[in-house]
């Protein structure tokens, strides 16, 4: 990674003396794309579309508000300045700190409702998410932090969510949906993430006459039910793959690509993974629909117009 034709971006900034507001709201963009200051005034990035775009923009924002910046490319003149470039964007320190927060947040967890816990999980997700955004490096300290959050979703969950299913280790066997038309489909009422969405994709994608169960407890799922995302359920967890993912696989649906990229949404969201843009904004809309409407039923209508808007969205972005 640290070859002599790596190329480098550098913001230069001189900023009037008096602008308190205007440097503190520099810093906190520079800062959020991930730009490591050479000086005070000088920011550099590694040169990519997205950092070009957004160092333009903060550029021309400080030429309009009374200061002076200029964004030049940098091409290393020996190996030993690009690796020393390299190494001011090593994130190991950074990840460390972050696998010793889920260590003692994950040791506190047994003694905090639930309220607290997904406080705790949504303030932890959006670090891990902004650490990942700006690791443009990536080594094996990215795979330890992925490990140390799995571990603690894996003890978050059963207090978010109690019955959240354990993965089956099977094959995903390929099914027919048209032998799944008018059928009874039962999960655990309290809809979230994994679930709202795999009965969405049940309703549009899988079987449009479906009749929805929300079960107190899976014990009180019907017989003729198949049941979805509990232990036992027809389709659950499989290995890596939560329920959306699972159904996506089952029935031929992961050929979608919109569809894939909604599993990669839930799939964070349910125990963790790469980091995805819209995710936050999913789950500030649903933890918000969950306040205000009465019922599961409610529920799945309103989230399944945002997803949707966010199927179609991610068809388009994969057209493109």
């Amino acid at each position: 990674m640290s070859d002599l034709n790596s190329r480098w971006l550098l913001l230069i900034v001189s900023l009037p003396t008096a602008g308190a507001t205007v440097r503190m709201r520099l810093w906190r963009a520079i800062k959020a794309i991930g730009c490591v200051p050479l000086r005070d005034g000088a920011y550099l990035l590694p040169e990519r579309e997205e950092h070009s775009a957004a160092l333009e923009d903060l550029a021309e924002q400080t030429n309009t508000e009374g200061g002076q910046a200029w964004l030049v490319n940098v091409l290393p003149r020996v190996p030993e300045h690009a690796a020393a470039f390299h190494t001011l964007f090593d994130r190991s320190s950074e990840y460390a700190e972050f696998i010793d927060k889920l260590t003692h947040a994950r040791k506190a967890i047994s003694g905090q409702a639930p309220l607290e816990v997904a406080r705790t999980v949504k303030r932890l997700r959006k670090d891990f998410d902004m650490l990942r955004r700006v690791d443009f490096f990536p080594n094996e300290r990215l795979l330890a932090a992925e490990a140390s959050w799995a571990d603690f979703n894996e003890a978050a969950n059963p207090v978010l969510s109690p019955g959240e299913p354990h993965p089956e280790n099977r094959p995903i066997s390929r099914l027919d949906t048209s032998e799944y038309q008018g059928r009874t489909w039962a999960t655990r009422c309290n809809l979230w993430v994994d679930r709202v969405a795999s009965a969405w994709l049940i309703q549009r994608f899988i079987d449009r006459e479906a009749t929805f169960v929300w079960l107190d407890t899976p014990a009180h799922c019907p017989t003729d039910a198949l049941g979805f995302d509990f232990d036992g359920a027809v389709f659950t967890h499989v290995g890596d793959k939560v329920t959306f993912e699972v159904l996506l696989a089952s029935f031929g649906l992961d050929q979608d690509a919109g569809l894939n990229k909604l599993g990669a949404l839930v799939h964070s969201l349910d125990v963790g993974g790469p980091p995805n843009p819209e995710a936050l904004g999913f789950e500030a809309i649903l933890s918000g629909a969950k306040s205000r409407l009465p019922d599961d039923d409610a529920l799945l209508a309103e989230i399944g117009k945002v997803l949707d808007s966010l199927h179609v969205h991610y068809s388009k972005k994969s057209a493109s």
